[in-house]
């Protein structure tokens, strides 16, 4: 069994995966929200949850990779930097690298392309978020080179769901622990849940956000009885733009989910909440950037629909972003219970593209009592290989 599953290299669970897009620490974070905007979400390159990401990089031929960004820390940096909200365009203007976590959280580590699996789970067991491998062009599968990951030249993700899935295509070799329930195997765990209350500020779950961040999960949003009513999550957040961080600074948890949801669009009383709080605050260039932006947006609609009548089409309009006008479908957070079985879980993870899973406890009025991650699962399978 462990010859079968650790022959394989890093490099062969990277075969087909695109290089990653890459911006230098001295880059501006207004330029990362472009880049970001640009391109379509890159799921198989972002991890789970398909949250559009890029890396940042050292200068240098040997550009080490200093982290990995989303909208979501843009959102953060702009609600939690001093001035940032009063002065959203001096903020946009600093670099990337004061994005970057100051504590090592969400670490990113290179890794050698010949490494073995179990180094590679050990890498994630021990605090990486995710690896970055090498790339090398050429040859007949764009393989992976460079001895002990050294060098220069694009690279490419490689995810604790990637780990997941690989296990997951050889579960019947770990039959005797597959169908065991996530309680039995001590995976429900209640300590680390990050959890808001629906009529809580918004504001108030930007430094649990930044730990869902780091630990690629999401931030719980609970009601008074201790039932999930929804979440708050980098992957919704790869939705917006950077304008959401006048939503975040002005409403509730429970209007910033609606805004989410309905991002590009959102319910008159909503975009009335956020213009007069950001008055009320006196973030007057905040406001001015929310209004540019939403008659941009108009214009863009009012385009696209022109365009569309003289064409005779009725497509859907959608932003140059991973947005869309009108509800966007978010779905429901993806739950489990105690008794599900390890694969149930991963199967489902994996199917919703999420790194972990809410735990509703069926015998207590189906209240949350846990987060389950794919790090919980990929130390089963450690310990079941050692």
């Amino acid at each position: 069994m462990e010859a079968r599953l650790l022959g394989n290299e890093v490099s062969d669970l990277c075969i087909g995966k695109p290089a990653v897009r890459s911006l230098p620490l001295s880059a501006a974070t207004g330029d990362l929200a472009a880049l970001l905007r640009r391109g379509p979400p890159q799921a198989a390159a972002g991890g789970a949850g398909g949250a559009c990401v890029a890396a940042v990089v050292a200068a240098g031929p040997a550009r080490a990779v200093a982290g990995r960004l989303g909208l979501a820390d843009v959102l953060c940096f702009l609600c939690a930097a001093p001035g940032a909200l009063a002065h959203p365009a001096a903020a946009l203007s600093k670099p990337v690298s004061a994005l970057l976590p100051k504590d090592g959280a969400g670490e990113v580590r290179r890794v050698d392309p010949r490494a073995s699996v179990l180094e590679a789970i050990d890498a994630v067991l021990s605090g990486a978020q995710v690896l970055a491998v090498p790339l090398r062009s050429g040859g007949r599968r764009k393989q992976l080179g460079g001895g002990g990951g050294g060098g220069g030249g694009d690279f490419c993700w490689l995810t604790q769901e990637d780990l997941v899935r690989y296990f997951l295509n050889s579960i019947s070799l770990f039959s005797h622990v597959a169908g065991r329930s996530i309680s039995s195997l001590g995976l429900v765990r209640a300590d680390d849940v990050l959890s808001v209350r629906p009529h809580e500020a918004a504001l108030s779950a930007v430094p649990l956000l930044r730990r869902a961040i780091a630990t690629e999960t999401a931030v719980a949003v609970v009601d008074d009885y201790g039932h999930l009513v929804g979440e708050i999550s980098p992957a919704l957040l790869a939705s917006c733009d950077e304008t959401a961080a006048a939503a975040v600074a002005t409403l509730s948890v429970a209007d910033l989910m609606a805004y989410i949801d309905y991002f590009g669009s959102p319910p008159e009383h909503i975009s009335r909440a956020i213009k007069a709080g950001l008055k009320s605050k006196g973030l007057d260039a905040m406001l001015e950037l929310v209004e540019n932006e939403a008659v941009s947006s108009f214009a863009f609609s009012s385009s696209s629909s022109s365009d569309d009548e003289a064409h005779g089409r009725a497509a859907k309009l959608r932003r140059p972003s991973s947005g869309s006008y009108g509800r966007r479908s978010t779905e429901e957070p993806v739950v489990c219970s105690p008794a599900s079985s390890l694969v149930a879980v991963m199967m489902q993870a994996l199917a919703h593209r999420a790194s972990y899973l809410w735990v509703l406890d069926e015998d207590d009025d189906c209240r949350l009592a846990g987060i389950v991650t794919f790090v919980d699962v990929l130390r089963v399978f450690r310990e079941q290989l050692q």
